[in-house]
Formats: C-alpha cells, sequence, structure tokens
C-alpha cells in the first residue's frame, strides 16, 4: 500500500534495530563519545539511562560495534527475560571461545575469567554491553556487581556497559550505581534531529527528503516529545495516511490525524494544542545539548 504509490524499496520506519536505521541524533552522539572516553580512560563502567523507547537497544548494539571497530573483543547480552542461571552460559556463547576453552570441565565464572585473562595478557580491551539491567535476575545482577567490583589483574582490560530506565536506575545495587565512571542520560531528540532522522529514512529507501514537510516534521517531534520509539510509529503511520490520500507529501494535518488515533494506544494523552497552533507558535524550545565528555578531554 506504501510502497507502490511512493516507490519505496521497503518500510522506512519498521523499528529495526538493524546498524542502517541508526540515526545519530544529539543524545546518541553524546553516548557514544562517553562511551569511548571510558575505554580511552580504562575505566570500569558506565551506565546508560534513558526513559522507555529512547533507543537504549539500539544504541547498545551500536556500542557494540563501535568499540569493535576501536580494537576491543565487544559482545551484547539483553537482560530482559532471562530465567535465573542462564546470564554468564549466554554470555559465554557470545564470546569468541575456541572450542577447546568451550569443552573445559570448568565452570562458567572460572571459563569468562579465563577469558578475561587471556585478553589483559594480549592488551586486548574486553567490553560487555548489558541492555535492560534493570530487568535482570538477581544473579545476573550479583555477577555483574562482581564484575566492575573485581581488582584482580585479570579484570584490568575489562569494560562494562548497562543500560536502564530511570525507575530501574534506583532500584540496582549501590555497589553498581558508584562503581559507574559515568551515567549517561539518553535523552529525547530535538526538533533537527527528528527531522533528520525522517529525512534520512525516507532517503534510505529510495523517496526525496522534502516527503515530511518542515511543518510535519516539527508536529511530529512536538506530539512525540522526541522519544525515538513514539517517532517511528508516527512518522510510520503518516506515511501510510498520506499514501492512502494520495498525498505527494506529508503535511501538519495528516500528522496531527494520525496522532489522535495513535494516542490513546501509547498511553499518553491528547494534545491540547491544534495544528494551527503549532505552526503559529513555532517549533518547540530544542532541548539543551550536553557537552560531549571527548571535548571536554580533548
Amino acid at each position: 500500500m506504501v510502497r507502490d504509490p511512493w516507490h519505496f524499496s521497503t518500510a522506512a520506519f519498521d523499528g529495526s534495530l538493524e546498524p542502517a536505521t541508526f540515526h545519530l541524533g544529539g543524545p546518541q552522539e553524546e553516548a557514544l563519545a562517553r562511551i569511548e572516553w571510558l575505554v580511552d580512560e580504562r575505566q570500569r563502567s558506565g551506565l546508560v539511562v534513558g526513559a522507555e523507547g529512547s533507543g537504549k537497544s539500539h544504541l547498545a548494539a551500536m556500542v557494540v560495534r563501535r568499540l569493535a571497530g576501536l580494537g576491543a573483543e565487544a559482545t551484547l547480552l539483553s537482560l530482559r527475560g532471562l530465567s535465573s542461571g542462564d546470564w554468564i552460559e549466554m554470555l559465554l556463547e557470545r564470546l569468541p571461545l575456541d572450542a577447546p576453552s568451550r569443552s573445559e570441565p570448568l565452570r562458567p565464572w572460572q571459563k569468562l575469567e579465563n577469558r578475561l585473562r587471556e585478553n589483559t595478557l594480549m592488551e586486548r580491551t574486553t567490553a560487555v554491553v548489558f541492555d535492560d539491567l534493570d530487568h535482570a535476575p538477581a544473579d545476573a545482577v550479583e555477577g555483574i556487581v562482581r564484575l566492575v567490583s573485581a581488582a584482580e589483574p585479570r579484570f584490568a582490560r575489562l569494560i562494562v556497559v548497562a543500560t536502564s530506565t530511570p525507575a530501574g536506575f534506583t532500584r540496582l545495587p549501590v555497589a553498581i550505581r558508584q562503581r559507574a565512571s559515568v551515567r549517561i542520560e539518553l535523552g529525547p531528540w530535538a526538533e533537527d534531529d527528528v527531522a533528520g532522522f525522517l529525512a534520512a529514512a525516507i532517503r534510505r529507501v529510495g523517496g526525496g527528503e522534502d516527503r515530511f514537510s518542515p511543518q510535519a516534521a516539527a508536529t511530529i517531534a512536538r506530539f512525540a516529545g522526541g522519544v525515538p520509539r513514539t517517532v517511528c510509529q508516527l512518522a510510520r503511520l503518516s506515511v501510510v495516511a498520506a499514501a492512502g490520500d494520495g498525498l505527494e507529501q506529508i503535511d501538519a494535518a495528516t500528522v496531527e490525524r494520525v496522532w489522535r488515533e495513535l494516542a490513546p494506544t501509547c498511553g499518553v494523552d491528547q494534545p491540547q494544542e491544534t495544528v494551527a497552533e503549532v505552526e503559529d507558535d513555532g517549533p518547540p524550545p530544542a532541548n539543551p545539548r550536553v557537552r560531549v565528555v571527548r571535548r571536554l578531554w580533548g
């Protein structure tokens, strides 16, 4: 329905976590810079804190790619939904152990420590990214406390990055919160970030960057509050609605009509302003950008 009228090669806003769909907005750029700083300064751990829908999982996947590109042995493990006793075995499965190492009659924790020791001797960083730490089973949390707190030489080249919601952050053990060298706030996108994301997504599937009018992009940014997941949902449905109406460009009125239907399913209040008010008042104030750690120490 959408691909034929606008000749898209695939769906523009499918919500996938593929690298090609990652948008380097201001909050993402800041987060990646701070995580790279952890590597440069040989810090043990950092925490990424963001609300549901802020793009923590997508960022976590990109952190692994970025750190691997810097020479680290990087791996990602999502802790949401794991049963007690599963986490360390699943982590070992993601590490590039050779067959003899995997078959050794050792406890999983010993295998993990042996791998950390090997990488330390080769002066190679081991980076472990844990997504949804606030949804982890108790034994995983205890193990991660050990990883971020251990002082033995085998842990010298280990970096642990974990994600959490703000509410979940307050429930994490004090040892994890205090050991984190940086707490990285993954805030919402500014209006420019949203406009850049929309244009890049449309361009990626073969469409013109002007498919969203400037007023439509501003309306999406305002109604979605800059939350990437909601931006993606609202953009996807706006494309469907505009294509169904035979429009050449998505306008603010189409976005508002779609939002009136989407908002109840997102569990948020309907916006009070109309499209006319959005256009008359101008764009919402941009979220203040914090300075990137790399720039501060560079």
